[in-house]
C-alpha cells in the first residue's frame, strides 16, 4: 500500500489554489470597493489611487471577478481557454497593481502627515503577490496540460 505524500500544500490541486485566492482577492476589493464607494474614504488609512474618476480598488474587483468565474468554469467545463484567461487577466493584474504599489510606495499620497499602512504595506502590494501567484499557477497549470 503506497504512502500519500504528508505536505498540505501538494495536496491542493492548482485550480482550488487558484479559486481560492481569487476568491480572497474579490472578497479583499470588495470589502474595499464598498467601504470607499458607501463612506467616501479608505479603509485602511492609506492614500486611494483614482483611474478614470474610479478608486483603483474597483478594477481590482474587476479583475478578480474575472478570475474567479473563470476558474469555476474551468472547474465545471475543464477546457484550456478559461485557464489561458486566467492567466492574462492575472499578468494584467501584475502589470496594474505593480504599477499602483511602485507609485504607493515610492511616492505616498496620503491626505493627513504621512502615510501608515494598516497592513504595513499599501493594499496594491497585496494585489500584485495575489495576482502574481496566480499568474505563476495557471501557467504551471498549462505546462502542465499541454505535456
Amino acid at each position: 500500500m503506497e504512502e500519500k505524500s504528508c505536505n498540505p500544500y501538494m495536496a491542493i490541486p492548482r485550480m482550488t489554489k487558484i479559486f481560492l485566492l481569487s476568491l480572497t482577492g474579490f472578497l479583499f476589493a470588495g470589502f474595499l470597493t464598498y467601504s470607499k464607494l458607501t463612506t467616501g474614504t479608505c479603509p485602511l488609512t492609506e492614500g486611494c489611487p483614482y483611474l478614470l474618476g474610479l478608486p483603483v480598488c474597483v478594477y481590482g474587483l474587476v479583475l478578480f471577478g474575472i478570475i474567479l468565474a473563470m476558474s469555476i468554469l474551468h472547474d465545471t467545463q475543464r477546457n484550456n481557454m478559461s485557464l489561458s484567461w486566467i492567466r492574462w487577466v492575472s499578468l494584467f493584474g501584475v502589470a496594474f497593481s505593480g504599477y499602483y504599489a511602485v507609485n504607493e510606495l515610492l511616492f505616498p499620497s496620503c491626505f493627513i502627515g504621512p502615510c501608515t499602512y494598516t497592513l504595513l504595506l499599501p493594499s496594491c502590494v497585496y494585489g500584485l503577490a495575489m495576482y502574481a501567484l496566480i499568474a505563476f499557477w495557471a501557467w504551471k497549470k498549462e505546462m502542465k496540460m499541454t505535456e
